[in-house]
């Protein structure tokens, strides 16, 4: 299976001790060399820059399309360049799964034809194979690490498992 992920997913399972989940669903996950320099370089220091520097399952890649990537910031503004090098990468290499939060770059991605999932995906499929055992307390993780999260997706995904919400207990 091919799967490229942007960095809003690494960073949030990193911070939340989940990344580990990416490689026990999918092998080796594709990053755009750009979304290595966010997450490695810029936010070097922090918890996701090392968990991504030391993962092996990791594959970095040069994006596949440099001009478009340069021409697309003035087409699509509010999307970063790890977003946009994320999309070009996982239409170039026909990927199975993108991994992608960022609503408007979700849009976009699937104007590219590209299956999109995001960390809350990630989080329910690792809890129906019995990797995560409280989703519940995994959301309330996110929410904790300041993880921008809309409290409503998170109960919808809840309820959907039969499971209390966060407002709740």
């Amino acid at each position: 299976m091919t799967v490229v992920c942007d960095a809003s997913p690494l960073i949030s399972l990193a911070r939340i001790g989940h990344l580990p989940l990416l490689p026990a669903l999918f092998g080796e996950v594709q990053i755009a060399a750009e979304v290595h320099h966010e997450v490695a370089v810029v936010g070097a220091g922090r918890p996701a820059a090392h968990a991504v520097q030391t993962a092996n399952w990791l594959r970095i890649r040069a994006c596949p399309d440099p001009a478009l990537l340069e021409q697309w910031p003035t087409r699509y503004p509010s999307l970063g360049r790890g977003e946009l090098a994320t999309i070009l990468l996982a239409h170039s290499i026909a990927a199975d799964w993108t991994i992608i939060d960022e609503r408007a770059a979700r849009r976009l991605a699937a104007t590219q034809g590209l299956k999109v999932i995001g960390c809350i995906g990630i989080l329910e499929v690792a809890f129906r194979r019995g990797l995560v055992s409280d989703l519940r307390d995994v959301y309330l993780g996110l929410l904790a690490q300041g993880i921008r999260m809309h409290p409503e997706i998170l109960n919808r995904s809840l309820i959907s498992f039969g499971l209390t919400p966060l407002s709740q207990r």
